[in-house]
């Protein structure tokens, strides 16, 4: 395992409050299936709001539960290796839960962040980041990118 996926305790003994040395902790999340351009710039446009970009990624199962039995294409340690060796980000946690609810709630960073096609009553965590002084930031998505449609675009080839 890449030494940057971290368990959602490591985490939290690392970058959690108290530990932050007066840096400004991002965290952001998804399923990162297949890494396109609309994920690498969403993930810079999230380190570029702090010191510390974390990323939550979900467990081939709750990708399975979310998005059906034909996902995901890559498993969980070859997502978050992938993820793990971008530049902007500074740790990958994976979370077996449908939501990272848990995790942002154990993390408390001081930005979440979430794609712009997110409805802000429906972001997860966003109660738990603001009651402890942090924001939500959400990120206008790069019109062109899904992993739906690159999936169906090899689908098409095959």
């Amino acid at each position: 395992m890449h030494p940057a996926v971290l368990t959602l305790e490591q985490v939290i003994l690392r970058f959690g409050p108290g530990k932050r040395n007066g840096k400004r902790v991002v965290f952001t999340n998804g399923c990162f299936d297949l890494l396109h351009p609309g994920h690498v710039q969403l993930l810079e446009a999230a380190r570029a709001l702090g010191d510390i970009l974390i990323v939550g990624i979900n467990s081939d199962q709750s990708v399975r539960a979310l998005k059906g039995s034909e996902r995901p294409v890559l498993p969980e340690q070859e997502r978050a290796e992938i993820l793990a060796n971008l530049e902007c980000v500074d740790a990958v946690v994976i979370f077996p839960e449908l939501t990272p609810q848990k995790t942002v709630a154990g993390l408390l960073p001081d930005v979440l962040v979430k794609g712009g096609d997110w409805p802000g009553n429906q972001i997860i965590g966003r109660e738990e980041v603001e009651a402890s002084g942090g924001k939500v930031v959400l990120i206008d998505v790069v019109e062109g990118y899904s992993t739906t449609e690159v999936l169906k675009k090899i689908r098409a080839c095959l």
